[in-house]
């Protein structure tokens, strides 16, 4: 690795938040509640829609699907940030597992991403073409549907993986970062990385561009037909629908498109490592609440679960 000798292992540290431990220890309160948080409301997100007969259709379907996604994704990268923020000290990760790491990262993100723009069809679907909507959106197309999200998540991130761990890594073996990323980690490969770092940035770009124009599209043909609806309250309801979805789309790709369009030379290290903690941590803990709050069946479906719960609990 570079031009050290090493004959053990290769560890990798990641730059903590702060060089002081009570700073450290003060940050750790906060991530802890969010992924606390991110893992209770997507789990019961799932759960609802799976124990829920009336919320068996497409649309929720892949909402919950996306939660356990979300509850996947903040479990990559929550677990090993917070053992490093409690103890104060830098946290180290072999080669393996920071390879190991980043390939679960970009595939569950990946992934995220893609199935954002099936939901986003699946909206355009039920409103400009409401009466062809059980046969378009099948379940044995939703199910296709779901899967193609995942393979080509898991393919993009198999390929960024394998280009940029064939390479050998040099330097203090520091990341600056909290995490195992495609840039962070390009920072340390010893050799020309010109190629590379083309490579990987259409890569971003095609995975993160091809599905939000996507949902761009949707939201364009949606919204003229929501306003040649005469009725307020169907164009309300019809809204109403989409608002939520709309909303994790901005706060998703809002994070992701800003960081994964640089390159190593207009990358920001500081940047990157803050709004990486927005899409890690504070976007998987508001998607169940954004979701929740904004669905009149879905928050329905949780108040039941969580009435019959307490009533259970005080007989």
């Amino acid at each position: 690795m570079g031009d050290e000798n090493q004959t053990g292992p290769i560890q990798f540290h990641f730059r903590p938040f702060s060089n002081l431990p009570e700073v450290q220890q003060l940050i750790f309160i906060p991530f802890l509640l969010l992924y606390l948080l991110s893992l209770s409301g997507n789990s019961a997100v799932a759960l609802v829609v799976w124990t829920n007969h009336s919320l068996h259709t497409p649309m929720y379907f892949f909402l919950a699907i996306l939660a356990a996604l979300e509850i996947c994704y903040s479990s990559v990268i929550a677990p090993l940030t917070l053992a490093s923020l409690l103890s104060g000290k830098k946290a180290t990760i072999s080669l393996a597992g920071c390879g190991t790491q980043m390939f679960f990262f970009i595939f569950l993100g990946g992934a995220d991403c893609m199935l954002l723009a099936v939901m986003a069809f699946d909206r355009y679907v039920a409103i400009c073409h409401p009466l062809r909507y059980p046969l378009i959106m099948s379940w044995k197309v939703c199910v296709r549907f779901a899967a193609g999200s995942l393979v080509l998540g898991f393919l993009f991130a198999l390929q960024v993986t394998i280009l940029l761990f064939y390479h050998p890594f040099c330097g203090n073996n520091e990341i600056d970062h909290f995490y195992c990323d495609a840039m962070p980690m390009l920072l340390l490969v010893c050799d020309n990385t010109k190629s590379l770092e083309v490579i990987i940035f259409f890569a971003n770009i095609i995975t993160l561009t091809v599905p939000f124009l996507m949902i761009c599209v949707s939201y364009l043909l949606i919204v003229s037909a929501i306003l040649r609806i005469r009725s307020a309250a169907s164009r309300h309801r019809a809204f109403s629908t989409c608002s939520s979805h709309l909303i994790v789309v901005l706060l998703q790709y809002g994070c992701t498109i800003f960081i994964y369009s640089h390159t190593s030379s207009t990358y920001s290290p500081q940047q990157g490592r803050v709004l990486s903690v927005f899409y890690t941590f504070l976007n998987p803990a508001l998607n169940p609440l954004i979701y929740s709050m904004r669905n009149k069946e879905l928050k329905d479906a949780l108040s039941r679960v969580l009435g019959k719960k307490v009533i259970s609990q005080r007989k």
